[in-house]
């Protein structure tokens, strides 16, 4: 895409933006203004869409884009389905968005560091759902978090394989676990404990470099 026709699609996307807000404040069919204003991020997503197959390189577009489709599906449905409220539409949309970063990372795997987001954003989309069917799911956090971290170590990019993020993730794995079974009021002392072997395994092994 030339640099002309995106200031020309951004210039008229934020154009029709402005016309709808001051259709809305002027009170002009506001029984349809659900539908309009998804309509609305379903085109916005659209236009980062096209931005990104028009040059792959715009690889960020991915992000927003498929952000603002997902959102254009809440509000659409929010106006269709009975009682949409009562769904977890939060959880649904931290999913479109973690879904967002996966994507962004299979079409540019040097992109490792979108794992990251992804894979805290889903994590928090499954305790979303989970917390409806049952409570204390908070030690799904540090498990979710601490596959995340190995996910990244086992991972292959042009500079390797990033062992270092197997730390993070023995350690957030082990707090999950601990934190879901029996021996959680330990978790006071293994933290310390923790930080302890950590910082002195960083010393001895410069010490030996």
């Amino acid at each position: 895409m030339k640099h002309l026709d995106r200031r020309i699609l951004w210039g008229a996307l934020l154009i029709l933006a402005g016309v709808l807000f001051m259709l809305q404040n002027l009170k002009v069919i506001p029984s349809a203004w659900g539908v309009i204003w998804g309509l609305f991020f379903g085109l916005a997503g659209g236009v980062f869409l096209y931005a990104y197959f028009s040059d792959r390189t715009q690889w960020w577009t991915l992000i927003p884009g498929t952000s603002l489709l997902g959102f254009m599906v809440l509000v659409l449905a929010s106006q269709f389905i009975p009682d949409f409220e009562h769904i977890r539409s939060g959880g649904i949309f931290l999913g479109n968005v973690a879904l967002s970063f996966w994507v962004v990372y299979l079409v540019n795997r040097e992109a490792w560091w979108a794992v990251i987001p992804a894979g805290v954003l889903t994590t928090l989309t499954a305790i979303v759902f989970l917390d409806s069917v049952a409570a204390d799911f908070d030690w799904l956090l540090f498990i979710g978090l601490g596959l995340t971290f190995a996910l990244v170590g086992i991972l292959p990019t042009s500079h390797g394989r990033m062992t270092w993020a197997f730390i993070p993730a023995g350690i957030l794995l082990l707090v999950g676990l601990l934190t879901a079974s029996t021996l959680a009021p330990l978790i006071n002392y293994i933290w310390p404990v923790a930080l302890i072997l950590l910082g002195g395994y960083f010393i001895l092994r410069n010490l030996r470099a």
